[in-house]
């Protein structure tokens, strides 16, 4: 009997992996197909955690970031580009950075006429739930995907980095909780 479950559960997986890229990422072509479908599943439920697809969007993401910690890197940056990358994920001004300081000092920063102090690198990584690693400058090293991905503040659609990080996230508090 329990031989007949396992046939049909694995014609069944079958046909749904040929529709969504569940399980363990090996091609880059599942990967982004992958992130399609989660972008799809989460316009869909939003931050529903009940919803019968939630589970389905914790998989994938797990898988997608499974993914990128191993095959995607992101060249060195600096601080000011991942700021200034923060802003505009989030839709902010110099003006809306009480963290950095004033307009005329987050200017400065952005320029790169200022370096960011360890205040400052503290709190921005707070506000935006990334690693206080990726403000600092490391011009010998590659930095990983993973160290810049944001948090979305409340109201705003996040992208699908930040989509992925939240569903690992969400899928890790539930572990923690079991």
């Amino acid at each position: 009997m329990l031989a007949k479950y396992i046939r049909e559960a694995n014609a069944g997986y079958r046909r749904i992996r040929q529709q969504i890229p569940i399980g363990p990422l090996r091609t880059e072509a599942e990967y982004h197909r992958a992130v399609a479908v989660l972008d799809e599943i989460v316009d869909e439920i939003g931050e529903q955690e009940s919803h019968p697809l939630a589970d389905l969007a914790e998989t994938l993401a797990l898988a997608i970031a499974a993914y990128e910690e191993i095959h995607v890197l992101v060249q060195d940056i600096s601080g000011p580009v991942v700021l200034r990358t923060l802003m505009d994920e989030h839709g902010l001004s110099q003006s809306n950075l009480p963290e950095v300081g004033s307009q005329g000092v987050v200017s400065e920063v952005l320029a790169g006429k200022r370096d960011l102090n360890v205040r400052q690198i503290a709190r921005l990584a707070e506000r935006f739930g990334v690693s206080p690693l990726v403000f600092l400058q490391t011009p010998t090293h590659v930095r990983h995907r993973s160290l810049i991905r944001s948090q979305p503040l409340a109201g705003r659609k996040p992208r699908t980095t930040q989509k992925n990080a939240r569903l690992a996230e969400m899928a890790a508090k539930k572990r923690r909780a079991s």
